[in-house]
């Protein structure tokens, strides 16, 4: 939706944008206000979903707010085909790990961009897009679900097809599970996780949002407290991720205690119970891992949005053993 609102802005017919439930909620103000800076007639309701743009969009200096990284890599697409050179301004920049992507898919097209200090980006115009091949490494924000699923059931687990070398800043799972004691062996093919004994730790996740679902429910299985900080961004995803992931733990058990830009995770035997998945992806997949450690049986409500991102989880997750079954 954010990336995708930008480019419809380029020409002069009017485009509207809508989604589910989900996406309706989804604050959409701050890139509108920058497109709108730029030449961009919209209308929205509060900045939400449903969205009227028509463009065209001019360079110029813009500011937008950093709260959430797709703002800005939504800027950066467009900007290399505007007749005008544009700089961006931005405020208070969050999840940097997914500029730093956006930008080597530009370098590598060979856009021409100068970068100060991750807050100010000047991009001229008059540039294009070329066709190209290129083989896309393995999603580590996916990876993430089976490589903690492993720990939390004392398994061993190799996963091949992702790439160190990628710009994702979700690789960062590899650096927490280490921290937290995780037993992992990595070579030219893949990567194992073996079974290991946990240790909780103060994880800084502002870099990572998408991890915080996975890592508190991992917090849960390691000794000790594990403190998840400066990741106020993951109120503003599919969910409210904190709030939510916080309710749905304590329900199968967990000590945790909410924060405004993270949780405090105790170790806590977990039990089975029923939760609820909100439709989120992340939240659907954290708590299917949760379920497999925990005694007894879960049963994952409003969860069939976990294909959004890992449309093979429940068919990768029952190859490996899991006893998952879907309704």
């Amino acid at each position: 939706l954010r990336l995708m609102t930008s480019i419809a802005a380029l020409q002069d017919k009017e485009i509207v944008f809508d989604g589910d439930s989900s996406l309706r909620t989804r604050q959409m103000q701050p890139l509108l206000s920058a497109l709108s800076e730029m030449g961009a007639h919209v209308l929205s309701a509060n900045g939400l979903a449903p969205i009227h743009i028509r463009g065209p969009i001019h360079g110029t200096e813009v500011s937008v707010s950093g709260k959430t990284s797709q703002y800005l890599s939504s800027l950066l697409i467009v900007a290399p085909l505007l007749h005008e050179d544009t700089t961006i301004i931005v405020e208070n920049l969050f999840e940097k790990p997914y500029v730093h992507m956006t930008l080597s898919w530009l370098f590598e097209q060979g856009i021409s961009y100068q970068e100060k200090g991750m807050r100010e980006f000047f991009v001229k115009g008059r540039q294009g897009y070329s066709s190209f091949h290129k083989t896309i490494p393995g999603d580590w924000s996916s990876a993430a679900f089976p490589l903690c699923a492993a720990l939390v059931t004392g398994s061993t687990i190799r996963i091949e097809g992702l790439s160190l070398s990628d710009s994702q800043g979700d690789k960062a799972i590899i650096t927490y599970l280490r921290e937290m004691g995780a037993d992992i062996t990595i070579d030219s093919t893949g990567i194992e996780v073996r079974a290991s004994r946990l240790s909780g730790k103060k994880l800084d996740l502002n870099d990572t949002p998408d991890m915080l679902p996975v890592m508190a429910v991992l917090g849960c299985f390691a000794s000790g407290t594990t403190q998840i900080c400066n990741a106020p961004q993951a109120r503003i995803k599919e969910t409210d991720r904190i709030s939510v992931m916080s309710a749905q733990l304590r329900k199968m058990g967990a000590t945790v205690e909410e924060k405004p830009d993270g949780m405090i995770i105790h170790h806590s035997i977990l039990h089975g119970a029923t939760v609820d998945g909100y439709e989120d992806h992340r939240i659907i997949m954290a708590l299917a891992c949760a379920g497999l450690g925990a005694k007894g049986s879960t049963i994952v409500q409003n969860a069939k949005n976990y294909d959004v991102t890992y449309p093979g989880f429940v068919e990768s997750f029952i190859s490996l053993g899991a006893d998952l079954v879907q309704k």
